[in-house]
């Protein structure tokens, strides 16, 4: 398994994290969503690099020429409701990708703090043999995006999965580390923070993500 993160190197990258995280900034929710959609054409393009390529002969007005184009069949899944903005960003660079959609929430318990997740809903072509990218902007203790895998891969084995984040925490990377098959797994975010609070959120972090993006929620 490989973990890479766009903030370990300088880019453009840093200035969408630093808008995102800005209590002030981060009040224009079309700017925070169009934040994510950037920060997703970046990290689209690095995991790209990373699939299996073909060489194909495309007619032009003038004569023929070879082109390279992505061999892989690919599958986004996103994690309602924070994943929307990120989906709209991977399909813009993975166009021909087919779709999935997961629901799921945590449910808290009675002291407020720790919870479990809930799943919903899904809807998902066959992943067998294809590339999986499953992509929430915040991976905070993994295990939404544990369930998602488990749920996805009730259809099927895929040739690989890519996990996509935006903010991830060093606990939720450690999670997926320890629960997930190391050679068909590879782990992408913008960045990592170190630490959780005591209620699951990534801290320094941004805040809910899902929130920032649509409004607050009952």
């Amino acid at each position: 398994m490989k973990i890479h993160c766009l903030s370990d190197k300088n880019s453009t990258a840093g200035n969408f994290i630093a808008q995102m995280r800005d209590i002030n900034i981060q009040k224009d929710s079309l700017r925070f969503r169009n934040n994510i959609k950037r920060l997703s054409h970046i990290l689209a393009y690095e995991i790209s690099q990373e699939l299996d390529f073909e060489e194909i002969l495309v007619t032009t007005p003038l004569d023929k020429a070879k082109c390279s184009v992505i061999k892989d069949k690919i599958v986004i899944a996103s994690v309602l409701r924070a994943g929307l903005p990120m989906h709209e960003g991977f399909i813009d660079i993975f166009d021909n990708a087919e779709n999935a959609f997961l629901s799921e929430y945590r449910a808290y318990n009675p002291d407020g703090k720790t919870f479990e997740i809930k799943f919903e809903y899904m809807a998902s072509p066959e992943i067998e043999g294809k590339t999986l990218i499953i992509v929430d902007p915040m991976l905070a203790t993994g295990a939404s995006i544990l369930v998602a895998m488990n749920g996805l891969m009730k259809n099927g084995k895929p040739k690989h999965i890519h996990f996509a984040s935006i903010f991830s925490s060093e606990q939720g990377i450690e999670t997926l580390k320890n629960n997930i098959d190391e050679d068909l797994c590879d782990i992408w975010t913008a960045v990592t923070d170190p630490h959780l609070n005591s209620h699951g959120y990534i801290v320094p972090g941004l805040g809910d993500a899902g929130d920032l993006c649509f409004g607050a929620k009952l």
